[in-house]
């Protein structure tokens, strides 16, 4: 039998060279894709990573522009010289910084490497906008200065809050809440960056006090009971309708399993609302609270107010930590809304967010460079306060601040209620081992003026002991420095 053929009138006949032309258009594509993803690196690298490569100790243009320009300077806010180069009699260079260890760490150092702002303004610093007349009037210069940076710091504040320190090993910020201006950073131990390199081996083969960490920035600490902010804030969200009729009878002590809290010397607190626990730091009604919280909530929370995640700031910075787990047991929960367990933060952290609180609910990126002038005074550029986001309402904000301020009036902080101004702030008594030896370290961060805040101080003591014993007496100093310094 012949099977019959069958023909359509519409079926396409094969087209001649269609397998070259697919492979052509694989090819095409291919390169656009390419193309596109070389693209995407340059503005990558020119927009989102220029200031870490204008930065780098390895950028070869800033070495070759070494040898036109003479390092600009560093002033403070008030007109202090930060960091200058000096030429000696033989032509030599050698930068100066006229307050020596008071302001280490945030300004750095340009010798052995880079750190600190001398690091992040290295571009600014060794690149000129001065006018090609004032070039020509400066002819003793065989090279023309650098422009200058100017910082938000104010050399008064700082060193106000470097002598509070006193000998504590720790970190003092002061920031404006409602623009992120950094008026003071200080970090100890300390080192003088005039003689950098003639200590630098004895420096980096200190494994003990790592002299060279920015304690403000990087370190991490247990926060304590400062952390109470956020577990308050917390258990608002979580029982909006009960917070305010929490009841909480402290005998001192509890214990669930195997786990014990106790508040802190053994105190007894009696019967407490939520913002007497607060106020008077009562571990025990927080450790209660700790168990009735929703732990996804709770890390949901913490997440958006930056732990495990980088802050939205130019320095180098460590990344505080929230390590609570989703099926955490009570005592995990006790202890991590007490402030220990394994929380950790940077006092930078914990400035951020009493500023938010002190500033309705708005977080503002911190920043320290103020703007960069001509070694002649002419403005190349500014920075203006940005702000990061709303983390909490207004009435979050306004319920938070009535109990920090009560925290002041009659809690664990009432040596700041002695002043010409309102405070409002949290302690926290931060217990930590480190090889085998137990300690306290002390802390403490809130704001002034607090109907219209004007600066938020976070200060952390290692083992300085409680908060109220040792962070805010060095807090109140910084706080009573601005007043005079500023006149409000």
């Amino acid at each position: 039998m012949r099977v019959k053929e069958v023909y359509f009138e519409n079926e396409p006949e094969p087209v001649a060279g269609s397998g070259r032309n697919t492979e052509l258009g694989i090819v095409t594509y291919t390169f656009v894709f390419l193309f596109l993803m070389m693209i995407g690196y340059l503005v990558y690298i020119n927009v989102w990573k220029v200031k870490d490569l204008n930065s780098s100790v390895y950028n070869t243009k800033d070495i070759a522009n070494m040898d036109k320009y003479i390092r600009g300077s560093i002033l403070s806010a008030d007109g202090s010289v930060l960091a200058q180069t000096d030429v000696n009699e033989n032509g030599e260079e050698v930068r100066v910084y006229p307050f020596a260890n008071k302001f280490a760490h945030i300004i750095g150092y340009s010798t052995n490497g880079q750190s600190g702002l001398e690091a992040a303004c290295n571009k600014e610093l060794l690149s000129s906008h001065v006018s090609a007349l004032s070039r020509q009037e400066d002819e003793e210069e065989t090279k023309t200065r650098g422009d200058s940076v100017v910082v938000t710091l104010n050399a008064n504040l700082q060193s106000v809050a470097y002598d509070a320190l006193g000998s504590y090993n720790g970190a003092v910020v002061a920031l404006e809440p409602d623009t992120g201006k950094i008026l003071a950073m200080v970090s100890k131990p300390d080192f003088d960056p005039n003689t950098i390199g003639e200590v630098w081996e004895s420096l980096v083969t200190d494994n003990t006090s790592s002299v060279l960490l920015n304690r403000a920035t990087q370190g991490l600490y247990p926060p304590g009971s400062t952390f109470k902010i956020l577990t308050t804030l917390a258990y608002m969200r979580q029982k909006p309708g009960e917070f305010q009729n929490f009841q909480y009878d402290c005998i001192s002590q509890v214990t669930v399993n195997d786990v014990t809290i106790n508040c802190y010397n053994n105190t007894v607190h009696g019967q407490e609302d939520l913002k007497g626990a607060f106020s008077h730091s009562c571990n025990t009604a927080f450790a209660s609270i700790g168990m009735e919280l929703d732990n996804e909530d709770f890390i949901s929370l913490c997440e958006e107010f930056l732990f495990n995640r980088s802050l939205p700031v130019t320095l180098p910075h460590s990344t505080s930590q929230f390590n609570l787990n989703r099926d955490a047991s009570y005592g995990e929960q006790m202890t991590t809304a007490i402030g220990q367990g394994e929380t950790l933060m940077t006092p930078l952290h914990m400035a951020m967010i009493a500023a938010t609180v002190a500033n309705n609910g708005i977080l503002m990126k911190p920043y320290c460079i103020d703007h960069v002038q001509t070694f002649d005074g002419d403005l190349v550029s500014s920075t203006r306060p940005s702000r990061y986001k709303r983390l909490m309402t207004v009435e979050e904000a306004r319920i938070l601040k009535e109990y920090m301020q009560e925290t002041v009036l009659s809690g664990t902080a009432t040596e700041l209620g002695w002043y010409n101004f309102t405070a409002a702030g949290k302690t926290g008594s931060a217990e930590y081992v480190s090889g085998g030896v137990e300690g306290t370290h002390s802390w403490f961060v809130g704001f002034s003026d607090v109907e219209d805040p004007d600066l938020v101080v976070a200060v952390i003591a290692e083992n300085g002991g409680t908060g109220s014993q040792t962070a805010v007496p060095i807090a109140s100093q910084v706080f009573q420095a601005y007043y005079s310094i500023y006149g409000n």
